[in-house]
């Protein structure tokens, strides 16, 4: 995963320290490349203890679920459609963190492209789902 990250990639993990919403960012492979302290709070761990993730790895940690309990496949997560398919998506799942905390959350994902089409990688915006009362 060693791999020289592009100048889009940088600008967006600089805007995302920067942001109070919880960020998540991935390269072209589904790779993360950086989350923020408010994601990392909702993730039960923070990135500086994690760093890079390979993408089979991140997709697992987490367990993300649908609202009855089944696992959801990599390729049905909102970040990873928006890296391999290059277009915007958003859902709702429910993930576990590091620290054993089951937290439902929303998640809106959009791919990171160059001035040429290319994909970059992609970010996703993510909060906890209240419940519905």
């Amino acid at each position: 995963m060693e791999q020289e990250i592009s100048g889009r990639i940088k600008h967006a993990m600089l805007f995302a320290r920067e942001l109070a919403t919880p960020v998540f960012i991935v390269d072209q492979d589904g790779n993360v490349l950086f989350y923020n302290k408010q994601a990392g709070d909702i993730l039960g761990r923070q990135f500086d203890d994690t760093r890079p993730i390979h993408a089979s790895t991140w997709t697992r940690i987490f367990m993300p679920t649908d609202e009855s309990g089944s696992p959801l496949m990599p390729e049905n997560l909102p970040l990873m459609i928006a890296v391999t398919e290059s277009r915007p998506n958003y859902g709702t799942m429910w993930i576990e963190g590091v620290d054993n905390i089951r937290r439902h959350i929303g998640v809106a994902a959009f791919p990171i492209t160059g001035n040429a089409g290319e994909i970059m990688g992609a970010m996703a915006v993510y909060w906890e789902v209240e419940p519905a009362e």
